[in-house]
């Protein structure tokens, strides 16, 4: 198993598949880096070089009792990024994930990376707020970390059903989407999924992404019931100059899994990738 060490001693595991241009892919929260392995599986075998990192407190990584910060997040980002010397490379972020890209834009530039991808993002900002009508309450980021300090495996068993989209009419989310979401979930530490629910919550990135000088692809499903699409896709591409919006009728906060959805995801990836 592959892990770089961060400056405070943290073990952060990665996989590195294939050769070619770097495609770093950032996952979300509760995940880890095992959620991307249908894209890196695609990029890989499409001659690109596919690296995914377990944020710490989750999947592999150390279950470290701090550091769940967007600062740290970028930091512990940038040193796997220099450890594995990436340059010209896509990064690829999706929900928190998508936060951790915009603070590695603002805190460590672009010399090392040439594309961006944020997929169901929480940039510019999540929660709701008058500047921010649309966002989400406060009162559901309460209710979050109460569930998750009630009974986490259950709790995590009903955010499946809103995560994939499966309580929506017609869909086509399996038992196995549920399940590898919960599995995943299960897999990052008490701490960790809690004191990243301030920190995604919390966060403003509207700044950030004044920082971005890349061509950037923003990809977001219009029935996001996670992440609020008008909230967060549709006002990032609006803040980004270099920026490409997709809207998915009917997508779901983690279609990049669910069938249907994860074809015309990986489709639009291989795409930019690309131009």
């Amino acid at each position: 198993m592959a892990f770089i060490t961060t400056r405070d001693g943290t073990d952060i595991h990665y996989k590195d598949w294939g050769t070619g241009p770097p495609v770093v892919f950032i996952h979300g929260w509760p995940l880890n880096g095992d959620a991307w392995d249908d894209q890196m599986k695609l990029v890989a075998d499409n001659g690109y070089r596919a690296v995914a990192h377990d944020r710490r407190g989750h999947g592999r990584s150390s279950p470290a009792w701090d550091g769940y910060d967007f600062d740290t997040f970028a930091d512990d980002l940038n040193q796997l990024i220099e450890a594995l010397d990436l340059r010209d490379a896509t990064l690829v972020g999706h929900s928190m994930g998508g936060g951790e890209l915009a603070r590695y834009v603002r805190n460590h530039g672009t010399d090392r990376i040439s594309k961006a991808v944020l997929l169901s993002a929480i940039p510019p900002a999540l929660l709701q707020s008058a500047a921010n009508p649309d966002g989400v309450p406060q009162e559901v980021f309460a209710d979050i970390k109460r569930g998750l300090l009630t009974e986490r495996s259950q709790f995590w068993r009903d955010t499946a059903e809103t995560f994939c989209g499966a309580n929506r009419p017609g869909n086509k989310v399996t038992q196995g989407n549920k399940d590898a979401f919960w599995l995943m979930a299960m897999q990052a530490n008490l701490q960790a999924s809690v004191a990243c629910v301030d920190a995604f919550a919390g966060t403003d990135f509207t700044e950030d992404l004044k920082h971005f000088d890349v061509p950037t692809l923003v990809v977001h499903g219009e029935d996001d019931q996670i992440v609020p699409f008008e909230a967060t896709g549709r006002r990032t591409a609006e803040l980004v100059d270099d920026a490409t919006l997709r809207t998915y009728e009917g997508g779901a906060h983690g279609m990049f899994a669910v069938p249907g959805y994860k074809e015309r995801f990986n489709q639009d990836l291989l795409d930019f990738l690309y131009s």
